[in-house]
C-alpha cells in the first residue's frame, strides 16, 4: 500500500519514511501544498500523513481541496499537528481528515492509528444486517453508501462507519470510549473530542435526521431511528 507523507521538516520526514517502509509500507513524500495535490493525482495513494504547516498551501486548504474532489474524498488523511494546537485539530477534523497525531509523535501509535483507518476504510461483508431503512433515511452496509430522500450523502470512511455502528446498536447507548474502540480501532485518553467532533459533522451531512443520533449526557450517544 501507497502513503503519501506531505512533510516539510526533514527530519521528521526522514523518521515518517523509516517507520512506513519498516512497516512495509510503500512510502511517497512531498514538501509543500501544491506538490502534495499533484502526487495525489498522480500516484492515488491508499492514505495521506499530512502536515498542517507546510508551504504552497497549508495542510487545511490541502485537505479541503481533497475532500472536494469526487476523484480524491475517499482517501483517508490524518493529519500531523503541533501539541496544544487544539484549534487546529478540529478544524481539520472538520474538513474531513479521519484523524489527527500530535507531534512529538509515537511511531508506534502512528502506525497502529493507520492500519485502524486503512482497515475501516476497505468495506465489510459479513454483516449481520445489509441494509437498513426508515422514512427517507437508507443505509446500504454492504455497499457503504448512504442517501436521504434518494439523494446519496457523501460520507468518509470514518464517517459511514461511526454510522454503521450507531445504527447497528440502535436504541442502545454508545459510549466514547466504545465507538473510539470500535470505529477508530484504539483508545486513548483525551481522543473523545475525536468522537464528538465527527458526530457534529455527522448530523450536518444527514440532516434533517441529524436528530436521530442523540447526545445522552455524561455518556456517549444513541441512535433512535
Amino acid at each position: 500500500m501507497k502513503i503519501l507523507v506531505v512533510e516539510d521538516d526533514p527530519d521528521i520526514l526522514q523518521l515518517l519514511t523509516y517507520t512506513l517502509q519498516s512497516a512495509g509500507f510503500a512510502v511517497l513524500t512531498s514538501q509543500d501544498g501544491y506538490e502534495a495535490l499533484n502526487s495525489v493525482r498522480l500516484h492515488h495513494p491508499e492514505l495521506i500523513l499530512l502536515d498542517l504547516m507546510i508551504p504552497g498551501i497549508d495542510g487545511f486548504e490541502v485537505c479541503r481541496e481533497l475532500k472536494r474532489s469526487p476523484e480524491t474524498k475517499s482517501i483517508p488523511v490524518i493529519m500531523l499537528t503541533a501539541k496544544g494546537e487544539e484549534i487546529d485539530r478540529i478544524v481539520g477534523l472538520e474538513l474531513g481528515a479521519d484523524d489527527y497525531v500530535v507531534k512529538p509523535f509515537s511511531p508506534r501509535e502512528l502506525l497502529l492509528r493507520i492500519r485502524a483507518i486503512l482497515r475501516r476504510s476497505i468495506p465489510e461483508t459479513n454483516l449481520e444486517v445489509k441494509h437498513w431503512e426508515n422514512e427517507g433515511f437508507r443505509i446500504d452496509l454492504e455497499a457503504h453508501k448512504v442517501s436521504i430522500d434518494g439523494v446519496e450523502i457523501p460520507l468518509t470512511a470514518t464517517e459511514f462507519k461511526l454510522l454503521a455502528e450507531l445504527v447497528r446498536n440502535r436504541g442502545k447507548v454508545q459510549t466514547r470510549d466504545q465507538l473510539l474502540d470500535k470505529v477508530w480501532g484504539y483508545q486513548f485518553e483525551g481522543y473523545a473530542r475525536t468522537v464528538d467532533t465527527h458526530v457534529r459533522r455527522l448530523r450536518q451531512k444527514v440532516a434533517p435526521y441529524s436528530e436521530w443520533v442523540e447526545t445522552v449526557r455524561g455518556v456517549g450517544y444513541r441512535f433512535r431511528g
